[in-house]
C-alpha cells in the first residue's frame, strides 16, 4: 500500500519545529483544563508532595500510556501514512474504549476534536471530519500531524509523553501546591522514564496492547462529582 506524506516537508529541521509546535503549551486546544483525576487524588490526600506526584505520573507512563496510547499512536500513524481510513477509525475507537471513565473519554474526545479544528486551520483538510467525530482522540489527530508533516513516529511518541507530563506537572503545581522549581525537578526526573516507555510502547504487538491504572480510574470517576474543583470533568 502506498505511503503518503507531504512532499514539501523534506527538511528534517522543519519537521522537528512542527513537532515543537504540536507540544507547545500555547497550542490552543485546552489541555490545561484537565487534571486526569489528579485533582481528586490531591483532595483525598493521596498526593501530598513532590515524591507522591512523581510516583503517580511514572505509574501511568509505565502501566497505561506505554501500553495503550503509544502502541495505538504507532498504528494510527501507519494508517494515516497508508490512507487506510478504516484502520484509523478502528484504532481511534479502540483508544476511546480503553478510557475507563466518562471523564477520561470526554477529555480525550474534546482534545481530539480541538486539535482537529486547529489542524484544519493549518490546511490539513483530512482533519475536517474529525471536528465533531464521536471517536476523535488526541492521539488520532496527533498521528495525522506526524504523518503529514514527516515527523518520525519515534520522536512523536516521546513528544506526546512529554506533553502529557508537562500538563500533569502544571496541574500539580496549582493543586498540591508545588513550587515552580519542584515542577522542573519532576520534569527532569520524568525525562529519564519517557525514552524507555516510548520504545516499549512502539514495540508492542496487538495482543499486548492494554493496561490499567485503577487508582486513576477511581480518582477520575470521583472527580466527576467533586464539589469544588478547578479542572474540567
Amino acid at each position: 500500500m502506498a505511503i503518503r506524506t507531504d512532499p514539501g516537508l523534506t527538511d528534517p529541521g522543519l519537521a522537528r519545529r512542527r513537532l515543537w509546535q504540536l507540544v507547545s503549551p500555547t497550542l490552543p486546544v485546552g489541555t490545561y483544563s484537565y487534571s486526569g483525576g489528579m485533582e481528586w487524588a490531591i483532595e483525598a490526600g493521596w498526593l501530598a508532595d513532590e515524591a507522591a506526584v512523581a510516583d503517580w505520573m511514572q505509574g501511568q507512563i509505565r502501566h497505561s500510556l506505554s501500553r495503550i496510547d503509544i502502541p495505538l499512536l504507532a498504528r494510527l500513524h501507519r494508517a494515516w501514512l497508508e490512507d487506510d481510513d478504516e484502520a484509523v477509525e478502528r484504532f481511534s475507537a479502540w483508544l476511546g474504549a480503553s478510557r475507563e471513565t466518562r471523564e477520561l473519554r470526554a477529555e480525550d474526545r474534546h482534545l481530539g476534536q480541538a486539535l482537529a479544528r486547529l489542524l484544519s486551520e493549518l490546511d490539513l483538510n483530512e482533519a475536517d471530519r474529525w471536528q465533531g467525530h464521536p471517536d476523535a482522540t488526541w492521539a488520532t489527530l496527533f498521528a495525522l500531524a506526524l504523518a503529514r508533516w514527516s515527523i518520525p513516529v519515534e520522536e512523536g511518541a516521546e513528544a506526546i509523553l512529554w506533553s502529557w507530563c508537562e500538563n500533569q506537572v502544571a496541574a500539580a503545581i496549582k493543586l498540591v501546591p508545588l513550587g515552580q522549581t519542584a515542577g522542573q525537578r519532576l520534569l527532569h526526573r520524568l525525562a529519564s522514564t519517557i525514552g524507555g516507555a516510548a520504545r516499549e510502547g512502539l514495540a508492542r504487538d496487538d495482543a499486548a496492547i492494554g493496561g490499567t491504572a485503577p487508582g486513576v480510574a477511581i480518582a477520575s470517576a470521583l472527580h466527576e462529582t467533586q464539589y469544588s474543583r478547578l479542572f474540567r470533568s
